[in-house]
């Protein structure tokens, strides 16, 4: 169990996706995102293994829930800055928390 204080460090924003690239050198399939969180907090990059469901395409301009206040992850090449936010299914597949209306990119979410 954490307290409700543990859980106020924990900083996650609302971003609207910009760029999709292939991340060829993961080890599972993954896509390398560009995500914009408003002009406080500026553009930050994230891997994430969300190939089975999402085409490229269709994750230009969608709106994800992260956690920007982890510490920047190396993984193989690339530098992640933020982890965005899904949930597992039984296949390990990842789905993307989503937001029903359209938010103010660097939205606090709690």
């Amino acid at each position: 169990m954490i307290t409700w204080k543990d859980f106020e460090k924990i900083e996650m924003r609302v971003g609207t996706i910009l760029e999709v690239s292939d991340f060829a050198e993961a080890r599972k399939p993954a896509y390398k995102l560009k995500i914009d969180f408003g002009e406080k907090i500026g553009l930050k990059k994230s891997s994430a293994q969300i190939t089975k469901h999402y085409q490229r395409k269709d994750l230009i301009g969608k709106q994800v829930v992260a956690v920007i206040n982890f510490p920047p992850k190396q993984i193989g090449p690339f530098m992640s800055e933020c982890l965005i936010m899904g949930s597992y299914e039984p296949d390990g597949s990842v789905i993307l928390l989503g937001l029903d209306q359209k938010a103010e990119n660097g939205s606090l979410v709690g």
